[in-house]
């Protein structure tokens, strides 16, 4: 054995945890950041729940389980928005939970400026922010 055993942390402590190491934003802010051309916005939801409410105009679609393959500056498999580790990355996932586990997941990679959408889309919908029913090609 090597020490004393440590008790498992639950999700909500974990959540509690990692949100600590950035600034979260809401709907209006993340808005106004991607029009502005000062942040990527990245929606992490599977694949029925974008049939079933529709998709931020703009926002990059990148599954949840590739992620980090897709938005490490240094990957073999990087998207072409993946321009650096300076990036101000927006993570929306449905309802703001998922996406703080992943933005954290994204500092560790060097992405210093990712964040979560508080609320996630719902949050967005709820702002009465631009949604499209279309779902993209590909």
């Amino acid at each position: 054995m090597s020490g004393p055993e440590q008790q498992p942390t639950g999700i909500d402590e974990l959540l509690e945890r990692v949100r600590t190491g950035y600034r979260r934003v809401g709907a209006q802010e993340a808005h106004d950041a991607a029009r502005a051309g000062e942040a990527l916005l990245v929606d992490i939801r599977y694949a029925a729940l974008r049939e079933r409410d529709g998709l931020i105009p703009g926002a990059l679609v990148i599954e949840r389980n590739e992620l980090e393959w897709r938005l490490d500056p240094q990957g073999s498999h990087k998207v072409p928005e993946a321009t650096g580790h300076g990036l101000r990355i927006v993570v929306i996932c449905n309802e703001g939970y998922a996406s703080s586990l992943a933005a954290a997941s994204l500092h560790q990679l060097g992405l210093h400026r990712a964040t979560d959408l508080i609320g996630g889309f719902q949050a967005w919908k709820a702002a009465g922010l631009p949604v499209t029913r279309t779902t993209p090609t590909g």
